[in-house]
């Protein structure tokens, strides 16, 4: 595999083939070579720079990773990655520098198409976005996050002209995916219990562990135990089920961290004692399985649950995702009807879990979870139909907003990749 600077776009191999490879357990390091030797006969390469980041950030060197991809940045704000044959789409992505959390992972949703997708880097002080290549549509793909905030504020006001295709195009929407904003939406919604979330103080957090407040003063109603973690984590980091006074003293000693959040904690084990979450993508308001994990420990996370070694485990999921259509999502339709109406984006995700009593417990919301289909086809073979399932969706989501923008003028007087419907299928 291999990606090179060309005279139209800096090409690059990009996050979906590159974390695929790594993922896959296959030795990376005649790659990794191959692009320091670009890089060192070449130090303005900006593309090997990029895809030399993304290897360094899946290989856990983050710090590395961040000054790498920052060198590539300082040479160009553009890149392109080829699926397929590259006929079909081409879909202009704004995109923020950072780790891959930083943005959906648009890369992964168009595997197995022949889309081009164009990466345009822009920060709290990009002045305009007129150097943004020709593009059939847009996706803002910058997820929330702190770090992100004064982006997507320059981004309201850089698109607040823009008349093209575009999904994802309200950046406040985005903004409004914090942890606690997500629980307030959902409040007062019938069909989904998100536990209510308050974001903390460290050294209101010493007052509680002191006793010189009481747990009631930031979530009236509940008591101990409660789930703690630091602002702007993700996957667990830092997340702890707290049981009273004395583990949360031990906790802050740990941390260094000034602002956290607090909910209390839902028991949403199952009669058989396991913890079951789910991964939905939710695509023009239509729900599609990503995944179910399931998993001995309340904080679930796919790779850590052991899936590829309980073979009972991906029967389980196998069948959830089979019957996807005709069962959970007709279950839980309002819900996910809910959701659209009040999150109003054409593409997120959300972690849930389903309660005894019927409700949806809501983890989170967000543009900016991993949906991939790398797992082995020999021990998770029922994993491609729904991903292909899902895929489909995001490009039929493209086309469609394409349709729409150039609807007064006819498809006849589209080029032929966008008549070509069938090259993101």
């Amino acid at each position: 595999m291999s990606a090179e600077a060309t005279s139209d776009g800096n090409l690059v191999n990009g996050m979906a083939a590159l974390v695929g490879l790594i993922y896959a357990g296959r030795d990376v390091s005649p790659m990794c070579d191959e692009l320091l030797a670009r890089v060192s006969a070449n130090p303005e390469d900006a593309a090997a720079l990029l895809d030399l980041s993304v290897i360094l950030l899946t290989l856990g060197q983050r710090d590395k990773a961040a000054t790498v991809q920052q060198a590539a940045l300082e040479w160009s704000r553009n890149f392109e990655i080829r699926h397929g044959r590259g006929t079909g789409l081409r879909i202009l992505a704004f995109v923020a520098p950072g780790d891959f959390m930083a943005n959906t992972p648009i890369d992964f949703l168009l595997a197995g198409s022949d889309a081009t997708l164009l990466l345009h880097y822009v920060d709290a002080d990009t002045k305009d976005l007129d150097d943004i290549p020709a593009h059939d549509v847009a996706f803002l793909a910058i997820g929330e996050s702190e770090a992100n905030r004064l982006i997507l504020e320059n981004l309201e006001h850089l698109l607040s002209g823009w008349s093209g295709p575009i999904l994802n195009g309200a950046p406040r929407r985005i903004m409004a995916l914090t942890r606690d904003g997500v629980a307030k939406a959902f409040a007062d919604e019938p069909s989904i219990l998100a536990a209510p979330t308050v974001p903390v103080a460290r050294d209101t957090l010493t007052k509680l562990a002191a006793g010189q407040i009481e747990l009631s003063t930031l979530l009236p109603g509940h008591a101990y135990p409660v789930i703690l973690r630091p602002s702007g984590t993700h996957a667990g980091d830092g997340m702890e089920k707290i049981a009273g006074q004395k583990e949360l003293a031990a906790y802050l000693a740990a941390r260094q961290e000034r602002q956290y959040y607090i909910a209390p904690f839902i028991d949403y084990s199952n009669p058989d004692g396991l913890f079951r979450k789910q991964r939905i993508a939710i695509i023009d308001g239509e729900a599609f399985a990503s995944h179910l994990a399931i998993s001995e420990h309340w904080m679930v996370h796919y790779l850590s649950a052991g899936m590829a070694q309980h073979e009972e485990r991906r029967a389980e999921e196998a069948n959830w995702m089979g019957s996807f259509r005709t069962d959970f999502a007709i279950r839980h339709a309002r819900a996910f009807d809910a959701l659209h109406r009040r999150l109003g984006l054409d593409y997120f995700a959300i972690d849930c879990a389903e309660l005894a009593d019927g409700r949806l417990l809501l983890f989170e919301a967000d543009v900016a979870m991993i949906v991939h289909a790398m797992d082995s086809e020999t021990t998770f073979p029922y994993k491609k139909r729904a991903m292909r399932e899902l895929f489909d969706a995001f490009g039929q989501a493209l086309l469609r907003r394409v349709d729409r923008n150039r609807s007064s003028l006819g498809m006849a007087c589209a080029p032929p990749r966008l008549r070509a419907a069938a090259s993101l299928a």
